[in-house]
């Protein structure tokens, strides 16, 4: 499983809207169509928070996915209602365009207890920078 988290700006005067995008998707009328998104991608988790900070409100995102090239390039092309609603909110809310590809953040750190480290280190990264 492949994992990536990175930040997104929220534009000034957009974080109620955001919040109010998040509601509708987690237990709102977009629900349904967020969630047959999120398994057509292939998305077995992604978590949002909102971070306030004195140069403004961010985002903080974090997906898992057995492939993130697959997941970003499905983002920025499917013409599924929901999915085009969802560029839309990007580009109107963080100011991101997702058709226009998507550069993952670089990872500077991957600390791991010992004892935890069941796994190789993560090839998201890698895979993500394709």
């Amino acid at each position: 499983m492949q994992s990536i988290a990175f930040t997104a700006p929220l534009l000034p005067g957009k974080t109620a809207t955001a919040r109010e995008a998040m509601h509708s998707c987690m237990q709102g009328e977009r629900k349904a169509a967020y969630d047959a998104s999120r398994q057509r991608l292939g998305i077995a988790r992604e978590s949002v928070w909102i971070q306030q900070t004195p140069g403004g409100d961010f985002a903080i995102v974090y997906l898992e996915a057995d492939d993130l090239q697959a997941v970003f390039g499905g983002l920025a092309t499917s013409q599924v209602p929901f999915d085009h609603w969802f560029r839309e909110h990007a580009r109107e809310i963080h100011g991101i365009d997702l058709e226009q590809g998507f550069p993952p953040p670089e990872q500077t750190v991957d600390y791991r207890r010992a004892d935890a480290a069941t796994s190789p280190e993560p090839a998201a990264m890698a895979t993500a920078r394709g």
